[in-house]
């Protein structure tokens, strides 16, 4: 189990272990695969040396007198290691020069670790350099106040190289300082809820950039600058009972948005607020960060030679974005910043402590109401949200419900079994198979008791939902109007097929016309067409559309409309519990009452 400090670094040591062989003579580049992303090899390479350093700062800057001789050794070569690779990444002259920086270069991104291992560990990554070294490093770091960067949490990779100049009293940008924070103080919104650049994203990124580099700020310039760090503590300690919501009393978070495959990287807001001192209990943070931590360490992530995948939880190239590059999961290191505080402090003497969550909590911002039914169950109903195209977009942030037990799917076809239409409403003109999710929306509502959104299936076809959480499960009402003849299918939670070895079997699945349970004894999933004339479904996927299981199956309920205007009503319900149904549906009629269409 990881309880202490020592249990956090040995799980770091040994998850960075089967990097070593990977590095190139000079220790500035990271070879772990040969997939691609859009900012091209060289910038990959830089990737995979940088991102290891968000693990391997925070366990250099404490003595680790606690670890055996045989780990602290081991960790005297990983310094060696890392600071030559920052020396020769910079040094122009050098084979392994990173190049020059360029408008929205991806080494922006990579330039906040490096800073973070200088400020934390400067006994590694500063005070042994010449003269001329960490000239070398200032240029090539400076060059980014002479570039333009995206107005978003990319804003904070600037304020971060030019706030680690000010304290080693190197020259830095004021001007670009004051343009960044004003990018940053543009996108708070309020109650602690930042958004990333675009007003309809909220997703991690609020929680693992906005707030964690604010806090990294926080902590580098809490003597110098009082009054604005108290200001990002103060926010810190307002988006925590809600962000709290996203995960369940194990740590285990809701997988949600974009960026994903930095799996446990999600916890790292957590760690950040206990290294910046925020004012929030010390012993949940302590439990959010090593509950998600347990979790993760037993997951199957690596692969074969223990490196890090790409995917969620197990190896999945489907559901990647195109920024994701062989070395972009280890991203996810940014929780072991806990490493940073020693064995003394407070973060590692209190004991932990299971947070108490409400059933169901409004999150106002994000516009989604967070749900906690039983069994650890916690499930996100979010609407409004939307982002650019990165990777399967839409599946990533506008079905209906996000789950931490069941995930979601994406589509890799446009038919019924590789679309994948898991949680969501699929169309297709009659006849033509030709599937597909809704993409955007015309407007929405979020409440305490539901989210609403209107927006249009296909051409033809507009579509009103209201999604109502009943506690257990959730309705579904949609109201329909179609010029066109039309097919439609109401996609529940994709649950597993497979438990191990044991596979679902028939007498596993009650099927009648208008309602479909899976009861397998690994999990249960109903769907239940309550109006509208539908016809139960068993979905059988493509593997590897899930994100959580390679085998899925989809409980849906299917529809064929001629045009005209109708209220399809369904029911649907996925967790480790058998549900009874009749306990579990509530009345409705009066909620048909306040349609828009």
């Amino acid at each position: 189990m990881i309880r202490t400090r020592e249990d956090v670094a040995l799980l770091l040591l040994d998850w960075v272990r089967p990097l070593k062989a990977h590095y190139s003579v000079g220790g500035a580049q990271l070879h772990i695969g040969n997939t691609s992303a859009h900012y091209g090899e060289s910038s990959i390479l830089m990737e995979g040396y940088a991102r290891v350093l968000w693990g391997l700062a925070p366990l250099f800057s404490q003595d680790n007198e606690e670890l055996p001789l045989l780990y602290r050794q081991e960790i005297e070569d990983w310094k060696s290691l890392t600071r030559a690779g920052l020396i020769h990444g910079t040094d122009p002259s050098h084979g392994e020069y990173w190049l020059d920086v360029w408008d929205y270069d991806q080494k922006m991104v990579e330039m906040a670790s490096i800073v973070n291992a200088i400020m934390l560990a400067p006994k590694v990554f500063w005070e042994p350099l010449t003269d001329a070294q960490k000239t070398n490093v200032y240029h090539w770091l400076n060059q980014i106040n002479d570039h333009q960067v995206h107005p978003n949490n990319w804003r904070f990779f600037r304020i971060l190289v030019n706030t680690m100049f000010r304290c080693l009293d190197l020259p830095a940008s004021e001007e670009c300082l004051k343009d960044d924070f004003g990018v940053i103080e543009s996108c708070y919104e309020g109650d602690g809820w930042y958004y990333d650049g675009h007003p309809g994203q909220k997703d991690y990124y609020i929680p693992f950039a906005m707030h964690y580099y604010g806090l990294l700020y926080a902590k580098w310039m809490e003597e110098r600058e009082p009054e604005y760090t108290r200001v990002l503590k103060v926010r810190a300690a307002q988006f925590y009972p809600d962000f709290l919501h996203w995960f369940n009393g194990e740590g285990r978070e809701v997988p949600y948005g974009r960026s994903l495959t930095y799996r446990f990287a999600h916890s790292a807001c957590f760690a950040a607020m206990a290294y910046a001192g925020v004012d929030v209990p010390m012993g949940e943070l302590k439990h959010m960060v090593l509950g998600n931590l347990r979790y993760w360490s037993v997951q199957p992530i690596l692969d074969n030679g223990g490196v890090f995948t790409i995917g969620y939880q197990y190896p999945n190239l489907l559901m990647s974005e195109r920024y994701n590059a062989p070395g972009s999961p280890y991203w996810s290191f940014k929780a072991f910043l806990i490493l940073a505080m020693p064995k003394e402090h407070p973060f590692w003497q209190t004991q932990e402590k299971e947070p108490v969550f409400v059933a169901k909590r409004f999150l106002a911002h994000p516009n989604m109401i967070a749900v906690h039914e039983s069994g650890g169950h916690t499930l996100l109903y979010p609407t409004g949200q939307h982002s650019a195209n990165f990777g399967c977009t839409v599946e990533k942030y506008q079905k209906f419900v996000y789950s931490n037990l069941y995930g979601f799917s994406v589509s890799r076809g446009t038919q019924l079994e590789d679309g994948a239409f898991d949680n969501t409403l699929a169309a297709t003109a009659a006849g033509e198979n030709f599937w597909r999710m809704r993409s955007g929306m015309q407007h929405f509502e979020a409440t305490p008791d539901m989210v609403r959104t209107l927006y249009e299936m296909m051409p033809g076809v507009t579509v009103e939902s209201l999604i109502v959480p009943c506690g257990r499960g959730h309705l579904r009402i949609h109201f329909i109007r179609t010029s066109v003849a039309v097919e439609l299918a109401d996609g529940g939670f994709a649950i597993p097929a497979e438990n191990g070895l044991r596979r679902m079997e028939n007498d596993m699945v009650s099927l009648e016309k208008t309602e479909i349970c899976c009861h397998f004894p690994w999990a249960n999933a109903l769907a239940v067409n309550l109006e509208g004339d539908g016809e139960a479904r068993l979905i059988r996927p493509f593997p590897n559309t899930n994100l959580m299981a390679p085998l899925t199956v989809i409980p849906a309920i299917y529809y064929k409309l001629e045009p005209g205007q109708y209220c399809l009503v369904d029911y649907f319900y996925g967790g480790k519990e058998p549900l009874d149904k009749a306990m579990a549906i509530p009345q409705y009629e009066s909620l048909k009452a306040s349609k828009w269409i």
